[in-house]
């Protein structure tokens, strides 16, 4: 019912919608499967008070990010498991309580890769709200997305730290802002490039996705900008 009408919908989102959606409705038939199983004697499987079991779109989609603080004073370093990479300093006020230390000390805090996903897919920020406009203003900053990719920002625990990505689908806003415009999406099939517009599928060369970079200059015009970027693990 949320994106069921002629409104303008948002791809990050609806991307979002479409997964978490199929994952609940296909954890959910899991679960009648197992209440369906009963034993003999009436009661239900053990299995059913476990959470539920990973589907083929976690396997596909979900990584695991880890938030690494490293205290200052010990280098002890903690690990949290969360759901991106720059290093932030805490201290004056915001230093971080170090249990080998058993005090509050400097530390700096940085967002990890612990699991890397089969297809890693990344949402790049093209829409921002503006004060001196009060409304939001489409970003169409050059950003040069790579055919191959590699990411760095690994934890020292993660498994197969040295996948290589390649680019495999684009979906590309076309517009000038987040409440008009129109989506186009880039795919890639044996080797070859696709371009979808609704109806209209053709073939391009793969040195024509440099024109879904961005622009170099004025941030409010009109644009056709990368803005869902689809990477396939390798192995």
């Amino acid at each position: 019912e949320l994106f069921d009408n002629y409104m303008q919908q948002d791809a990050h989102e609806f991307l979002n919608y479409l997964l978490n959606t199929i994952a609940d409705i296909l954890q959910e038939e899991r679960k009648q499967e197992k209440q369906n199983g009963r034993l003999p004697n009436g009661s239900i499987d053990n299995e059913n008070n476990s959470p539920p079991d990973p589907t083929w779109v976690h396997e596909i989609f979900q990584g695991t990010l880890t938030n690494e603080t490293r205290c200052l004073t010990c280098e002890t370093v903690s690990l949290y498991i969360l759901g991106f990479s720059n290093t932030e300093t805490l201290c004056s006020e915001y230093k971080y309580y170090c249990e080998e230390c058993r005090s509050k000390q400097e530390a700096h805090k940085r967002m990890k890769v612990k699991k890397l996903p089969m297809i890693l897919a990344l949402h790049l920020k093209r829409f921002k709200y503006m004060d001196q406009l009060h409304r939001y203003t489409k970003l169409s900053y050059r950003v040069v997305f790579p055919l191959e990719l590699r990411l760095f920002n690994t934890s020292g625990d993660a498994t197969n730290p040295d996948r290589m990505y390649d680019l495999v689908a684009v979906v590309v806003h076309c517009g000038s802002g987040p409440n008009r415009g129109h989506y186009i999406a880039i795919v890639k099939s044996h080797d070859f490039w696709l371009l979808f517009d609704d109806d209209i599928v053709e073939k391009i060369d793969a040195q024509a996705i440099e024109e879904f970079y961005g622009l170099t200059s004025d941030i409010s015009k009109n644009s056709e900008s990368g803005y869902i970027l689809f990477y396939q693990s390798r192995d």
